[in-house]
C-alpha cells in the first residue's frame, strides 16, 4: 500500500474523531504486515487522562482482531501535522522497532520516520 493511501485513510478517520476540549481531530491507519488495516480516532474525556489518541485506538483495534506485527502508520489532522505523542511511540514500539510512521500537512507533502527514530531509546520488557 502506497503512503499516499494510507495517509488518506488517516484522514478519512480524523473527521470521526471526538475532540470537543483541544479541538485537536486526529485520525491513524495502521497496515498490518497481513495486508489489513486498522485506523483509530483520539477520543477525548472530560477526565483528560481518560481520553486516547488515534495512533493507540488503532493499535488496541489490532490487536483485539489478533494482529500484533504492523508494517506501517499513517497519522493525519485535519486541524495541522501530527506526529505520534511519547506515550504513542512507546506503546507502537512494544509491537517491534520496524514500524515506518507517516505523516504531513496534506497527501502531497508527507514525511516518514522509522519508530526508532521518533524513539532511540524505546524499550520492551
Amino acid at each position: 500500500m502506497e503512503d499516499r493511501e494510507l495517509f488518506l485513510m488517516a484522514a478519512a478517520a480524523a473527521e470521526k474523531a471526538y475532540a470537543p476540549y483541544s479541538g485537536f481531530r486526529v485520525g491513524a491507519a495502521l497496515l498490518a504486515k497481513d495486508g489489513r488495516v486498522f485506523t483509530g480516532v483520539n477520543v477525548e474525556n472530560a477526565s483528560y487522562g481518560a481520553g486516547i489518541c488515534a495512533e493507540r485506538t488503532a493499535a488496541v483495534k489490532a490487536v483485539s482482531e489478533g494482529c500484533r506485527e504492523f508494517s506501517a502508520l499513517a497519522v493525519a489532522s485535519p486541524d495541522g501535522e501530527a506526529w505520534p505523542c511519547g506515550i504513542c511511540r512507546q506503546f507502537l514500539y512494544e509491537f517491534g522497532d520496524t514500524l515506518r510512521v507517516i505523516t504531513g500537512p496534506d497527501p502531497e507533502q508527507l514525511e516518514a520516520r522509522n519508530i526508532t527514530e521518533l524513539l532511540p531509546k524505546g524499550f520492551r520488557l
